[in-house]
């Protein structure tokens, strides 16, 4: 089977390895144009250009796939289906109807929850139990389209963002190679999103990492992992802000404000919340490296009655 595949960032070069392992023909990919990096600008390629070129496989980077050009030069590359991952832009439907088979999508979550872009981000946050891969054939809806075939996972208690990417992004590859012979075969029923029954799953941006400690302590644990690593969760400690990197919950009450630290130990320190108390075992303070809270209560001695949070003039 002939495939144009467009993709960016690792998630997509996972899927775009597993079909050219599978044999099949990537005749061209599509991906976003080279970024620049740190402080010298270096323009750096997107992990499924990378790919690409290790294949020697054509590469397109438009700025904006629905440009007449942009359009005009994909149609110049053979193609029975297109198959998308985590592309970063919207195909407009003059390119849904190129192939004969269409776009499918290779979606980060089990569909129809959890439609947009940070999915993996959200089911951990929200404390789902299960998430997985969803293959969708694309329509001109923002992940409405119908879904043909879906894989399944647990979220394990120890899963972060990180962990559970990594996790999807395997698992994404696997996906699309099962459901490509299933489609071609016919043994493929498209099944229809109910739209009561979906969510959305805004991008993450850094300020939602930022700890209300009114919250429950299961709910800023759940934050701090569905945060861990990008863009991490985070409070401020004496002015300073402080991530926090690895945390419990501990079902004890004390009857302190939220944000209270109660008790100081020498592998950790707890802190009041809405409900339960939030042990901290791994933190960064600003300008410092990741670190235990046992080599940072070391060398700052944290007290009983401090509160974490803004402070507020």
């Amino acid at each position: 089977m002939k495939i144009v595949f467009m993709g960016t960032p690792d998630f997509a070069a996972a899927s775009l390895e597993a079909l050219l392992q599978a044999g099949h023909q990537v005749t061209a990919v599509v991906t976003q144009p080279d970024k620049p990096k740190g402080r010298s600008g270096e323009l750096v390629p997107p992990p499924v250009k990378v790919t690409a070129l290790a294949h020697q496989i054509p590469v397109m980077q438009p700025v904006r796939i629905r440009h007449p050009e942009a359009i005009e030069e994909l149609k110049q590359y053979p193609a029975d289906i297109y198959i998308v991952a985590a592309f970063g832009q919207i195909l407009p439907q003059e390119v849904l109807d190129i192939p004969a088979y269409g776009c499918l999508n290779i979606h980060a979550s089990l569909l129809p929850k959890y439609r947009g872009a940070s999915p993996i981000q959200h089911v951990i946050i929200d404390g789902e139990d299960k998430t997985g891969i969803t293959i969708m054939q694309m329509d001109a809806g923002l992940d409405t389209g119908d879904m043909l075939y879906k894989k399944e996972i647990a979220i394990e208690a120890h899963d972060n963002y990180e962990t559970l990417h990594d996790k999807l992004m395997i698992l994404g590859g696997e996906a699309i190679v099962e459901a490509l012979p299933l489609l071609t075969g016919g043994n493929l029923t498209p099944q229809k999103q109910v739209d009561a029954d979906s969510c959305y799953a805004p991008i993450i941006k850094k300020s939602m990492g930022e700890v209300e400690f009114h919250r429950t302590s299961a709910e800023i644990e759940r934050q701090v992992r569905g945060m861990t690593p990008w863009p991490s969760a985070y409070t401020y400690c004496r002015g300073k802000q402080m991530k926090l990197w690895n945390v419990a919950c501990v079902e004890e009450e004390t009857g302190e404000a939220p944000g209270t630290i109660v008790r100081v130990d020498k592998e950790a320190f707890l802190v009041a919340t809405g409900k339960g108390l939030l042990q901290v075992n791994e933190l960064q303070l600003e300008g410092k490296k990741r670190m235990s809270a046992k080599d940072f209560l070391l060398g700052v001695k944290l007290v009983p009655g401090e509160k974490l949070g803004k402070i507020l003039d």
